[in-house]
């Protein structure tokens, strides 16, 4: 049952304390400014109990953000593939002044803030909605494995930005892959090369082992990708002595493993003093995907299987015809 007594704080004002004692429950304790306020709370406190239906909010309205990021980082980012991206993605929200609330104190009204302020900074919409997934999968998290039943998701009552459906069409115009070439070295030079021809990942790039290529049969063995499965990359002429050029390298992989933000800069900084605008790195592998197709020379499964796409929707999302070369088909 409730028990409510009156208190005088230090400061002199008056509030009223509650102590609900159940079979079954942990003691529960609350304080209110007004005995209405407290008699309410008991009550719906109480009744939820006896209905079976409470549920114990304690552990999320004394856990801060920043404390649960923490032991999410823990438990759950190293056992994602891409644990160094959602890692730094964790180590930017517990910067945030939004990090010092309670995990129960954030609403969707906070989130709602830094999604407009990204957008105002010229964040794109998927790196919004990457930022916002943290927050969603922690919530969802910490319910299912920590025990925080009662806990509301904030980020389900927000609008979350949706990248574009057809997304992005950019490809190689004029002499800008001459250029690029030209202006830059091992191992930006052959990241740009095999991006071209093979239609790699970067991720999948950095991550290539010289035993795992065969330059006799011309085949790059990759034993995990995104999508969680192997795939074996035929190997072009140009891919081929590309890999056959590059410098030996100790540690066993084929181009210096750059980190993903590292190499996106260090391409991002080559475009700048070229004059090439809104080019990125991923870019390469829209342009790879488009030119197997131009070639002729592979039915789509053929394509799909080389680049490593599940679906005729998603691969259709990397294949961008120019409607010159559509034209010129045309007329032919």
């Amino acid at each position: 049952m409730a028990t409510i007594r009156k208190r005088r704080r230090a400061d002199g004002r008056t509030t009223w304390a509650v102590r609900i004692q159940r079979k079954g429950y942990p003691i529960k304790y609350a304080s209110f400014d007004t005995r209405k306020a407290a008699e309410d709370w008991a009550t719906e406190v109480e009744r939820a109990m006896k209905r079976r239906t409470y549920i114990d909010t304690a552990e999320a309205e004394t856990t801060t953000l920043y404390k649960a990021l923490e032991r999410y980082e823990r438990e759950w980012v190293p056992r994602k593939k891409g644990s160094r991206q959602l890692g730094n993605r964790c180590k930017r929200w517990r910067k945030r002044a939004i990090a010092a609330k309670m995990l129960a104190e954030v609403r969707g009204t906070h989130l709602a803030e830094i999604r407009d302020e990204m957008a105002e900074a010229g964040k794109a919409a998927s790196t919004i909605r990457n930022e916002l997934n943290v927050i969603s999968h922690l919530y969802n998290f910490a319910r299912k494995e920590w025990g925080m039943e009662g806990l509301k998701n904030p980020v389900s009552d927000i609008y979350v930005p949706q990248p574009p459906a057809e997304g992005r069409d950019r490809r190689l115009v004029g002499d800008e892959e001459k250029r690029l070439l030209e202006a830059t070295a091992y191992p930006l030079r052959e990241y740009i090369i095999l991006a071209i021809e093979t239609a790699m990942r970067a991720g999948e790039l950095r991550s290539l082992q010289a035993d795992r290529v065969n330059l006799k049969t011309c085949v790059a063995h990759l034993p995990e990708t995104k999508n969680s499965s192997e795939r074996d990359v035929p190997l072009s002429p140009r891919a081929k002595q590309t890999i056959k050029k590059a410098p030996a390298r100790v540690d066993g992989y084929v181009l210096t493993p750059w980190s993903a933000s590292y190499l996106s800069h260090q391409f991002g900084d080559l475009c700048v003093s070229l004059g090439i605008e809104d080019l990125h790195f991923h870019d390469l592998r829209h342009e790879a995907t488009s030119r197997l197709v131009e070639s002729g020379r592979f039915s789509m499964a053929e394509c799909m299987r080389i680049t490593g796409h599940k679906t005729a929707r998603l691969f259709m999302r990397y294949y961008h015809p120019r409607a010159e070369d559509l034209a010129k088909r045309m007329r032919s």
